[in-house]
């Protein structure tokens, strides 16, 4: 059975214990660094003794204003005593906080003169930073903490990093996160370096706001705007910060004002820091869908080339003295191929023109230095088409791989396009609005996948520009932090210790008494929802006839339990929830977990004909659906949840929305305990199967098989190839070179069999094809391969159903004891689960279950 208990229990039993002494070792190490305890050598950072102040030169950048300002506020919140903002040494108490930026800080360059503060390297880094203590920073102070960036940003990022530290979630604002409060506050003496990021601009794109954030800017937060405006903008801008980000596509559909419509919002984005983009269909920090006021069929290079470029130079001369990224190239108005040319030669020669003539422009207004200015080129949808065809990008310029909307990259950079002077960077989903199916509600992508493709991405070389679609950002918290942690520093969440992370977070919004089992909880919800998401909850396609869907009886009854279960131990802790805790934990767990189980019973009891559990659950959706709009956080949300689909727009890419049942498409539900439902149990007569990490031996090769925990629909986690850069092994050298999995198993009568690899549906690292080899016993490799075929309907129900299946045939193969090898040839595949069917296999969604208690030798290094 895929039965949660024992799903559970295997992954503590392989996982949790030894990854837990990791996440207490790190515990220990931010208990010791920051303390509510007077410790020896400790300096107070506050205490009831004396009030505390913070000094800030003023000639600093104006982030680092804003930022000390924030951390100020965030002393109050955590201990009651709100820090004081002072610019003179004459007016700061003895609790002292020097913050400011290297060469901007005429006190804290004094400090470094003088050998009393060591920075090492910082000077010339990006963005980087230094927290110490210093003593006897001036006369009749014994001590003083010193926050000291190596430019404006590194300083903020300092801020917001000691802000955490105290106890305030990035998330305060935004999730209405309460911090834990504390009598005083203690640093540990020293000096902790932070920075350079990994990946120079992270960001996020605001995007499909449509129904969510527009709704409660227009209507709730910023109605003088009528949408998302400056005020709206001042939150998100704090948060990128918080989190450790420097980027922002800003919202550009059609109900949403402009950016640059208002200057206000470019100036405050200029006094954030924050380095402004735009989206692969809007060249030159251009909103076409709100901007291009001219006939539509005008927005095009080909006959009305001076009119365009005319429209990208008003742009670069209102915002070219700011920091942005410019995108370059040309799409249609709003997602959509470029009008004019006709052919793809065409295509690639207009926009050969289009780059040079772009790049006059950034010279003309930015900077005549063009190597200076950041640009990027998205190669999105058919766009990355005229790449492969040799499309020829200039040199500096970034190249943003695009992920197939799904979350799955795309495309890599090889070894020759590595040297690139621009270098490459990502677009990546976490909500999406388009084909097969959209998905515009719940946060559902897995940390684990996010992961698994972006660590892949970064050894490829995409280690500039990182931007994801957030959608609307709420209920996309987890997912965005996860993508901007690993931007910051890709080797803090290394492949073991993913499991760590939703433990890590949890401790951090609701405490370490709650954290274990909210991190399960969330383990399992991601695991539920990778198998279908609550938006993909409709086995057919817009404009095609409804059909059931591919579960048997039985893996609904399981799936609905698993998801009904979820709910039971949400509602038990919300009730061990303190009163300041409950709007938080609302938003970030009981909401999202209560509305993927609702939809899902909405969704299977009306399949299965049980229509007044259907109708209940439905109500109950709408009853959580209306606590947004009620008193949550004071009515503060009003506007900002809409279920998918939230209206009739945009049918061709959406499900249908629900309609109370007056039929079903299945008959009633099979109870567990009939031998019909459990035909597609494992090690019968019919099937064998296996998880992936499920191996008896495992032998390594120039690559090696590795788990990625948390990631796959079934079992504890897939199995990838590492190192992601190796070079592929040619068939005939796979029994001698190749990494191996083998896999014992017992037939009871000889048959003919079918060897299934359901493989997460990632790209081909290069090429299209996935690849690996297989042998039974003393059996010559075969090869086994996966087209992908991006953008085909069998790469569009992979992404639906979170898995491709290949097949091919083993033959006869005789009863008794066998050993299959599974060989590692090519990097990219990532293998979840292994079947061997006779062909009499019961048809089922998730494939045969394996069996309890199946032997298997489950250490990895």
């Amino acid at each position: 059975m895929h039965a949660p208990a024992r799903l559970r229990q295997f992954i503590v039993r392989i996982l949790a214990l030894p990854l837990l002494a990791c996440g207490l070792a790190q515990a220990q190490v931010d208990d010791y660094w920051i303390s509510s305890v007077a410790r020896p050598g400790h300096v107070a950072l506050s205490d009831a003794s004396k009030p505390n102040n913070i000094l800030v030169a003023d000639g600093d950048a104006r982030v680092v204003h804003l930022a000390a300002a924030d951390l100020a506020n965030d002393f109050g919140r955590v201990t009651g005593r709100k820090a004081t903002l002072a610019s003179t040494v004459a007016a700061a108490p003895a609790n002292l906080m020097l913050v400011g930026t290297l060469g901007k800080s005429p006190l804290l360059d004094g400090l470094v003169a003088a050998g009393k503060l060591d920075i090492g390297k910082l000077r010339g880094a990006w963005e980087s930073f230094i927290i110490a203590t210093v003593a006897a920073p001036m006369p009749g102070v014994d001590h003083a903490v010193v926050i000291i960036g190596s430019d404006p940003r590194g300083t903020a990022f300092g801020i917001y990093e000691l802000s955490q530290a105290i106890g305030v979630s990035p998330w305060h604002w935004w999730a209405d996160v309460v911090p834990e409060k504390k009598p005083a506050l203690y640093m540990a003496a020293g000096a902790r370096r932070f920075g350079p990021p990994s990946v120079k601009y992270r960001g996020i794109f605001i995007n499909d706001e449509d129904w969510g954030l527009h709704v409660w800017a227009a209507k709730n937060f910023e109605p003088e705007h009528k949408g998302i405006g400056p005020k709206t903008y001042a939150k998100v801008f704090e948060l990128l910060l918080r989190l450790k980000a420097n980027t922002l596509w800003p919202a550009m559909h059609a109900v949403s004002p402009p950016f640059n419509q208002l200057a206000a919002n470019a100036a405050l984005a200029h006094d954030y820091g924050i380095v402004m983009g735009s989206s692969h269909a809007e060249p030159m920090l251009r909103n076409n869908v709100g901007e291009w006021k001219a006939s539509p069929v005008s927005y095009n290079y080909v006959s009305n080339a001076d009119g365009v470029r005319a429209y990208w130079e008003e742009r670069m001369r209102s915002n070219g003295h700011y920091e942005n990224i410019y995108t370059l190239g040309m799409r249609g108005i709003h997602d959509s191929k470029m009008q004019g040319p006709k052919t793809d030669a065409e295509r690639k020669q207009v926009l050969e023109t289009i780059f040079s003539d772009q790049r006059r422009l950034l010279n003309k207004y930015v900077n005549p230095d063009i190597q200076q200015v950041p640009q990027m080129f998205c190669a999105y949808k058919e766009v990355l088409s005229l790449y492969r065809q040799g499309l020829q990008v200039p040199d500096d310029v970034t190249i943003i791989w695009p992920d197939d909307n799904f979350g799955y990259v795309r495309s890599f950079a090889n070894s020759e396009e590595r040297k690139r002077a621009g270098g490459f960077g990502v677009y990546y989903h976490l909500s999406y609005l388009g084909a097969p199916l959209s998905y515009l509600w719940l946060g559902t992508t897995p940390p684990a996948l996010i992961w698994e493709e972006m660590s892949k991405s970064y050894d490829a070389g995409a280690r500039t520009i990182w931007i994801a679609n957030v959608g609307d950002l709420k209920p996309a918290e987890i997912g965005t932090e996860f993508f901007l942690q690993m931007a910051w520093d890709i080797q803090r969440w290394h492949r073991a210790q993913l499991p760590d992370y939703l433990q890590h977070w949890a401790a951090r919004e609701f405490g370490d008494a709650h954290a274990t089992k909210i991190a399960a909880i969330l383990a399992e919800y991601y695991q539920l929802n990778y198998q279908r998401k609550p938006e993909h909850l409709q086995w057919w396609l817009p404009k095609t006839s409804p059909r059931p869907s591919d579960l048997n009886p039985l893996e609904i009854t399981q799936r609905l339990a698993a998801f009904r279960q979820l709910q039971s131990r949400t509602d038990k802790l919300r009730e061990q929830m303190p009163t300041d805790r409950q709007d938080a934990f609302f938003e970030l767990l009981a909401y999202p977990v209560h509305a993927a189980a609702l939809a899902n019973i909405r969704y299977f009891e009306t399949e299965r004909g049980n229509n007044a559990a259907a109708i209940t659950a439905d109500q109950q959706l709408s009853a959580i659906n209306a606590h947004w709009d009620g008193q949550l956080a004071g009515g503060k949300w009003r506007g900002i949840m809409a279920a998918e689909p939230a209206d009739e727009q945009w049918k061709s890419m959406r499900i249908a929305k629900w309609q109370a049942p007056a039929g079903s498409l299945k008959p009633a539900e099979i109870s567990p305990a009939d031998p019909v439902a459990n035909s597609a149990s494992t090690n019968s007569s019919s099937a064998i199967a296996m998880e992936a990490e499920q191996y008896q031996q495992r032998t390594h090769g120039n690559m090696r098989w590795e788990l990625i925990p948390g990631l796959g629909r079934t079992g504890a986690g897939s199995m990838a190839l590492f190192p992601t850069t190796a070079e592929a092994i040619p068939l005939a050298q796979a029994a001698t070179m190749a990494p191996r999995l083998d896999y014992d198993f017992t037939l009871m009568q000889p048959d003919h069999y079918d060897f299934a690899a359901y493989l997460i549906p990632t790209h081909a690292i290069s090429g299209s094809l996935l690849e690996l080899a297989i042998a039974i016993d003393d059996g010559a490799p075969q090869l086994v391969q996966l087209d992908v075929k991006d953008g085909s309907a069998d790469w569009a129900q992979g992404v639906l159903s979170g898995m491709r299946m290949t097949r091919t045939s083993l033959g006869r193969l005789a009863a008794g004891k066998h050993r299959l090898h599974v060989y590692g040839i090519r990097p990219g595949i990532v293998l979840d689960k292994i079947v061997l069917d006779n062909g009499k296999l019961q048809s089922s969604y998730l494939g045969p279950d394996v069996m309890a208690g199946k032997a298997a030798n489950l250490e990895w290094e």
